[in-house]
């Protein structure tokens, strides 16, 4: 059967689930595997449920007397094909996201944007995999004018694989950093998974959003030689231009365009009070604006959906406890995002400042040189009340506090709760820092 019968009877049961706990009625199981399960195992399971088919890779799990399991080489590649299928059954924008930091908070403030005008398809939480991206595809819907589609990567090729069922009209990358280094190798080979995005849109004569002031990536397109490239950044050549005014604590940011706002007489200024914390922010910002001006959207519109956005998901949150205030970055952790989250609190205006840092994950051999760094970066900041989390800093040379996990935090805490501090939470989600915003 190919995909395009497939499909077929996907528009008769327009419903697919990969989890056999969950079968809604008339749906359609696709039985993925991981490294601890076979969904195979439970596609017998899914249709006694309700599923209407189950899609297996595996012939032993076949009932050849029952109609409804579909076989196929490979169930993930399946619905990968099932999804890019569906995409292009849709002739509308599709902007594709990728980048070491910023990738959701990107995706949030442009699906927020151009949700002013347009009824607008967005990755829903970080479902940016092998597994999420399909599942935002197939997630389309005849109203839908606009779709923004976050993409992620820990390995060489992840992206190539993923554009290719995407076909993303336009893009960006939001950054590259030192992050998952164990998987990629080095920041070259970060360099060049996340470029896997300039490279299709280059080919397919795409159009590219690029933030100018960030060397790597001006390079990165240039070695490309792209024809269709909107600029934004913090320089004045960019088409659209911003800069911070003040983090205190909250992000409050100027930007004008004098190219791509033709509703305003040119050079206006707009000033903009966010409820994100991080001056790195700016550029999350500064992409979302350039996008909403290319779509349509007036500055005023514009202004409004970034005024009112309230960050979630333990993602550059300021969170009031009865005891501190706590600045709440517990999703992820990397070289490059620890450092800017160091830098943005050295520049807050507030007092009596302190740190809980967890360790940074997938660093491989790099990971004792990186975390030393950070310890470095600490002490430049003027940081000195620090509590450290994790194995790999337990192995750096500092005198700030050290924990072995988060349990032996959560024991200090108990014992001794830091109060009416500003608290800077950040660490990889593995570490389980998020756990400590309720104590804190």
């Amino acid at each position: 059967m190919d995909i395009q019968e497939i499909y077929k009877i996907y528009l008769s049961h327009p419903t697919v689930t990969t989890d056999s706990r969950n079968c809604p009625e008339g749906s359609i199981f696709i039985a993925l595997k991981g490294a601890s399960f076979d969904g195979n195992k439970f596609a017998k399971a899914a249709l006694d449920k309700g599923c209407s088919y189950a899609i297996v890779d595996e012939k032993e799990y076949v009932d050849t007397t029952d109609e409804r399991f579909i076989l196929v080489d490979d169930a993930l590649v399946t619905y990968k094909e099932l999804a890019r299928e569906h995409r292009r059954q849709f002739s509308i924008p599709v902007i594709g996201i990728t980048g070491t930091n910023g990738k959701t908070t990107s995706k949030e403030l442009i699906s927020t944007v151009l949700a002013e005008k347009y009824r607008v398809h967005h990755t829903e939480a970080n479902y940016n995999n092998d597994v999420g991206v399909p599942r935002t595809l197939l997630g389309i819907g005849s109203d839908d004018e606009i779709a923004v589609i976050e993409m992620g990567a820990s390995h060489p090729g992840d992206i190539e694989k993923l554009v290719t069922y995407v076909e993303p009209t336009c893009g960006l990358i939001t950054n590259v950093g030192r992050a998952h280094l164990q998987g990629f190798g080095s920041f070259e080979g970060v360099k060049r998974t996340k470029g896997e995005l300039y490279d299709f849109l280059k080919a397919h004569d795409a159009l590219l959003f690029l933030n100018e002031s960030n060397a790597d990536l001006t390079e990165m397109a240039a070695q490309r030689e792209f024809d269709r490239i909107i600029t934004y950044g913090q320089d004045d050549t960019a088409d659209v231009q911003g800069k911070v005014i003040n983090c205190a604590p909250f992000l409050k940011f100027e930007w004008q365009s004098s190219s791509l706002n033709k509703q305003q007489p040119a050079n206006t200024i707009y000033e903009v009070q966010t409820h994100l914390i991080g001056s790195y922010n700016l550029d999350n910002m500064l992409a979302a604006i350039t996008i909403g001006l290319h779509f349509g959207v007036t500055p005023q519109q514009i202004n409004h959906a970034l005024e009112n956005y309230i960050p979630h998901n333990n993602r550059s949150q300021l969170t009031e406890t009865a005891h501190n205030k706590l600045i709440v970055d517990a999703y992820n952790a990397n070289p490059s995002s620890m450092a800017a989250a160091i830098e943005n609190f050295r520049l807050m205006e507030v007092e009596h400042k302190m740190a809980i840092l967890g360790d940074m994950r997938e660093l491989g051999a790099a990971s004792a040189e990186e975390h030393q760094k950070v310890v470095e970066l600490l002490k430049t900041a003027g940081l000195t009340n620090v509590w450290l989390v994790g194995e790999e800093f337990q192995k750096t040379n500092t005198d700030f506090r050290k924990f072995k996990n988060v349990d032996e935090v959560k024991a200090e805490i108990a014992l001794h709760r830091p109060e009416d501090h500003y608290i800077l939470i950040k660490g990889s989600n593995g570490i389980r820092l998020f756990e400590l915003p309720n104590l804190l």
